[in-house]
């Protein structure tokens, strides 16, 4: 688990394929790694890589295909910049929101608007991912935890301050640029509950609406 605090911006250093898949290295810049160990966890734009290797100024990590398929990974080469979070601890402060690291879906920059000191950025997100975001809800953008500012549809707005865009990748967003995304936890975990006994049905819909909110007694006639 991780908490969405961007620790520091590394640099992919290099893609190696490997029968289908990729392993990749990952400079950490001013990441920390003296606590680091093999096995150990680190979120790479949001996306949660196993570290297999430590030469010292990074770490080496095995790209899945499910994980390519899901996320905006693929869309990383060589020197591109990436946001990363090592995994939380018992003691590590809860500043942002819990997050999982499994990326749900790929988001898309749609405009990037100054607005005095802080930019404000509308996204657009897969129309399946679109129940989940509520405004003043968080949402996880290439693994930074973000609150939301408006809602209109599958599009929705973030307000960004100097911080963040200074220390995430977030500055070099531009309209078209893929993102990763992952909605609240809590959220998927609600929208599962409310099917109760019906989740163990083959093909049960994970939508909930309002048929099914007043079948199940949430609505009052």
């Amino acid at each position: 688990m991780f908490t969405g605090i961007i620790e520091a911006v590394g640099q992919i250093h290099s893609l190696q394929p490997r029968s289908g898949d990729v392993r990749a290295y990952v400079k950490t810049g001013k990441l920390d790694l003296a606590d680091v160990k093999l096995g150990d966890s680190i979120a790479v734009n949001g996306v949660c890589l196993t570290v297999v290797e430590l030469p010292g100024d990074g770490f080496w990590a095995d790209v899945s295909q499910e994980t390519m398929r899901r996320s905006a990974f693929t869309e990383l080469k060589v020197g591109s910049r990436v946001n990363l979070e090592k995994a939380l601890t018992a003691s590590t402060r809860l500043g942002g929101h819990l997050v999982s690291g499994h990326v749900d879906g790929v988001g898309k920059v749609l405009s990037r608007e100054e607005e005095a000191r802080s930019v404000r950025f509308r996204i657009e997100a897969p129309a399946a991912l679109a129940r989940y975001i509520a405004e003043k809800g968080s949402i996880t953008v290439d693994g930074t935890s973000l609150t939301v500012n408006g809602v209109d549809g599958a599009i929705f707005d973030l307000n960004i301050v100097p911080h963040t865009l200074q220390e995430t990748v977030m500055g070099d967003y531009q309209p078209g640029r893929p993102v990763n995304l992952e909605v609240d936890v809590i959220a998927r975990y609600l929208e599962r509950l409310l099917l109760g006994d019906k989740a163990a049905e083959a093909g049960a819909a994970p939508g909930i609406n309002m048929a099914f909110l007043a079948e199940n007694g949430f609505l009052k006639s």
